[in-house]
């Protein structure tokens, strides 16, 4: 596919078929993602691919509560999870949402699922010392998790940025046995997608693009 095309059309495809992915495939796919750039090329990131059923059985209740939450605060018309603005949902709000079976195995019966971790040991986080949550670590690893969906989308194949996992970090690690240097970054369930989309709804530039200042001339063609 051209490379535009690709870049296009990767959605985030949720309802994969039953279709085994050969290793071939999965190999192809990580052996070029790795080219994604990171900082000082120190190329942190580790992939675990989950294969044994108890260990995807095991996701579905670390998932789950977050997954709760986050459609609360949809619900109540929040930016999920956000750290500017306060939520006002309650437990009874998260403990009120239903999750199906079907709903959370999306995330963790996929025919490949990747777990992707990055060493913190060798991120460069030069906003640590700011007094905001920090977003600079993710530059030297999400890069190389968004190569790793635009190659399956090259392949024919779909998947998901999901970061759920994230929020029980200590349970996941122990699940899979990851050193403390190590942060969860992403799961990913990657498969054929039962559905194509082909065009996707985004924001023309002259919404989030201005000249010389955040005030400044919108930028337009």
């Amino acid at each position: 596919m051209d490379l535009y095309d690709v870049m296009r059309t990767t959605f985030a495809a949720r309802q994969h078929s039953e279709d085994s992915i050969p290793d071939s495939t999965v190999y192809r796919i990580l052996d070029n993602a790795r080219f994604a750039p990171s900082g000082g090329n120190r190329q942190g990131w580790r992939v675990i691919i989950i294969r044994d059923e108890e260990k995807r059985q095991a996701l579905a209740p670390l998932i789950a509560p977050v997954m709760q939450r986050y459609r609360a605060m949809v619900q109540a018309g929040e930016n999920p999870y956000n750290t500017i603005e306060p939520s006002s949902v309650t437990e009874v709000d998260v403990a009120n949402q239903q999750l199906p079976d079907a709903f959370l195995n999306q995330f963790t019966q996929a025919p490949v699922l990747l777990l992707v971790l990055v060493d913190l040991k060798v991120v460069a986080s030069m906003d640590h010392e700011l007094d905001r949550v920090g977003v600079i670590s993710g530059a030297s690893i999400y890069p190389f998790v968004w190569n790793i969906l635009l190659a399956a989308r090259n392949e024919g194949l779909g998947g998901t940025l999901t970061t759920f996992l994230s929020a029980s970090e200590p349970k996941v690690k122990e699940l899979f046995a990851i050193p403390d240097e190590y942060a969860v970054c992403a799961l990913l369930p990657i498969g054929k997608p039962l559905k194509q989309l082909t065009k996707l709804r985004r924001k023309p530039v002259s919404d989030f693009t201005t000249v010389d200042s955040f005030e400044g001339m919108r930028f337009d063609q």
